[in-house]
C-alpha cells in the first residue's frame, strides 16, 4: 500500500471512529434513564390547607373590629398576618348562614375554588370550619372595590378615567372568562356585581367571591338587579354561566353611567338611551367624553347584548372578551 493510500486509509478510520463515538454518545443520552421528579419538582396543582381556628382567631386579634375592610352579604372581611408574617384577607361567613345551610359540602366546595389561579382573580390560600364558624382565606389585595371607585369614594370616579375603565371591564371578562371555561370543573361565579371586583395598585381588576353562592341560596338581598328573571324562576333558575354575563353586563352599564344598580333600574333607564344613540345621556358626567367614541359605543353594545337578550340568546363570557380585549389593545395601542 502506497503512502497516499495509507493517509487515505488512517483518515477514513480517523472518520469512522469520531462518526462511531458521536453515535454512541448520541445513544448515550437518548436511552438514559431519566431520574424520576420529585413531589416538589413537579407543577401541580394543590389545593389550599385547612387553617386551624386558633390559628385565625390569632391572625386576625380575635376578629378585632379595628381589622375590618369589608362587610357583605356573605360575611365580615378582616386583615390577619399569618404565623409566616403573611397578609391576607380573612372572611369571616355570618353566623345564620352557618346555621341554615353553609356547612354543606363547605370544604370539597372550597378545595375546589382554591385551585383557582389567574391574574385577574383573587386566589383562595385557605379555609377554617369548626362548629359555627366557616372562615375562607384569601389574597390580600391592597386596594378597594370597584363599587367603592364608582359609588362611594368622591373622587374615585374621576380617578377611573375611560381607559382605566375599559382595562377594568377587559380584565373582568378574562377573570369570569377563566372561571367559567378554565377551571375543570368549571365555576360559576353566582353574584357577578362591582362589590366583588377589587382593583390592585395598578388598577388591575380581580374577581372574588366566585362559586360561593351556595352559601346564600335563596337569599335576595344584594343579588337582586344584579342577576337575571330567570335567576328566580323554580323550573331552571339560579345561578349559572348566562346569569354571571347579565351581571358582567350590569358591570359595565356601572363603568359606563357611573350608576348605581338600583333594584334593576339602571338596566331599564340605560338600555333606551343607548339604543337611541343618546350618549351624552348615559355616559358618567363626571368625566369628559373621549375623543374616540367608538370603543365606548362598543362597550355600551356589548353591555346592552348582556342585559337585554334571553338566557339562550345572550352572548358567552368567551365572545364578550375577545371584543373587550380587541378594544383594550386599540386603546393602548
Amino acid at each position: 500500500m502506497g503512502s497516499g493510500e495509507q493517509i487515505a486509509y488512517d483518515f477514513i478510520l480517523a472518520l469512522l471512529s469520531i462518526f462511531l463515538i458521536i453515535l454512541g454518545l448520541v445513544l448515550y443520552f437518548f436511552f438514559r434513564k431519566k431520574p424520576v421528579e420529585s413531589e416538589e419538582s413537579l407543577s401541580v396543582k394543590v389545593s389550599a390547607p385547612t387553617y386551624p381556628l386558633t390559628d385565625i382567631d390569632a391572625a386576625t386579634d380575635g376578629f378585632n373590629h379595628r381589622r375590618v375592610i369589608g362587610k357583605g352579604r356573605l360575611g365580615t372581611v378582616y386583615a390577619a398576618v399569618l404565623p409566616r408574617e403573611e397578609l391576607v384577607a380573612v372572611k369571616r361567613i355570618h353566623p345564620s348562614l352557618v346555621l341554615s345551610n353553609a356547612g354543606f359540602g363547605f370544604s370539597s366546595i372550597l378545595k375546589t375554588l382554591s385551585l383557582a389561579q389567574h391574574p385577574n382573580i383573587v386566589p383562595i390560600m385557605g379555609f377554617s370550619q369548626a362548629p359555627g364558624e366557616r372562615i375562607i382565606v384569601m389574597e390580600f389585595v391592597g386596594m378597594a372595590s370597584l363599587d367603592f371607585y364608582l359609588h362611594e369614594n368622591s373622587d374615585g370616579g374621576s380617578l377611573l378615567d375611560w381607559s382605566r375603565r375599559l382595562r377594568v371591564a377587559a380584565g373582568s371578562a378574562r377573570g369570569l372568562e377563566y372561571l367559567h371555561e378554565g377551571m375543570a370543573p368549571n365555576v360559576i361565579h353566582g353574584y357577578f356585581k362591582a362589590s366583588n371586583i377589587l382593583l390592585d395598585v395598578k388598577f388591575s381588576a380581580r374577581v372574588s367571591d366566585y362559586g360561593l353562592s351556595f352559601l346564600a341560596p335563596k337569599e335576595k338581598r344584594g343579588v337582586a338587579g344584579h342577576v337575571d328573571e330567570e335567576y328566580w324562576s323554580e323550573i331552571g333558575g339560579g345561578p349559572c354561566k348566562e346569569s354571571d354575563v347579565y351581571g358582567f353586563g350590569v358591570v359595565l352599564l356601572e363603568l359606563l353611567t357611573g350608576r348605581r344598580n338600583e333594584e334593576g333600574l339602571l338596566v331599564k333607564w340605560a338600555l333606551p338611551l343607548i339604543k337611541e344613540l343618546k350618549f351624552s345621556e348615559v355616559l358618567d358626567p363626571r368625566l369628559a367624553l373621549p375623543s374616540d367614541m367608538k370603543p365606548i359605543i362598543r362597550l355600551a353594545k356589548v353591555a346592552s347584548a348582556c342585559v337585554s337578550n334571553s338566557r339562550k340568546s345572550r352572548p358567552t363570557i368567551v365572545q364578550v372578551a375577545a371584543i373587550l380585549n380587541s378594544l383594550e389593545a386599540e386603546v393602548r395601542a
